[in-house]
């Protein structure tokens, strides 16, 4: 398990990139135009994938800034939120190499920040949220590029160990 979280963060690493590579190409009025996604534009869906993610991460950790709502705009401006995002995606991976067995069945407690009520809960199913959340919203990323008429993105996992992450076939 400990190496399908690790493939689990390259992968997640690869396919934002896609992302906001294809984000970079947009004008800001396209960036920041409501195409019907869960939080409207790719502007505020990215906000909320590095909000999440940072959530789960201080949950995880007990370090880091966390946004105290789902629909933090971080960043204004795509140019920083992308510099974040790529901090972020390492600081993840990072994390994941730190983790062993034991750590991954330990429990972890905390309070949602949809509703009161402490949580306790394994950490490897909350892991598995962190990454499969990231990919549901990657979708909404990719809908609301090609409904701005942009190229469709190949952002399959099975893709990706095909291309890049060649190095996750082995062993």
């Amino acid at each position: 398990m400990l190496k399908q979280y690790a493939m689990f963060a390259d992968y997640n690493r690869w396919a934002n990139g896609l992302v906001y590579g294809a984000a970079s190409e947009l004008t800001d009025a396209e960036y920041r135009e409501n195409r019907g996604a869960f939080f409207g534009s790719l502007h505020a869906t990215l906000n909320h994938i590095l909000s999440a993610d940072r959530i789960w991460m201080k949950r995880f950790t007990g370090s880091g800034d966390a946004p105290t709502t789902l629909d933090s705009i971080l960043y204004e401006d795509l140019e920083t939120l992308s510099a974040a995002r790529e901090r972020e995606d390492r600081r993840i991976a990072d994390w994941v190499d730190t983790l062993d067995a034991e750590a991954l069945a330990g429990t972890f407690s905390y309070t949602p920040v949809t509703r009161p009520g402490a949580i306790t809960q394994p950490l490897w199913p909350a892991l598995s949220h962190l990454f499969n959340h990231q990919t549901h919203h990657r979708g909404q990323c990719h809908m609301t590029l090609t409904a701005l008429g942009k190229p469709s993105l190949s952002l399959d996992l099975n893709y990706f160990l095909h291309t890049d992450g060649k190095r996750w076939l082995s062993a």
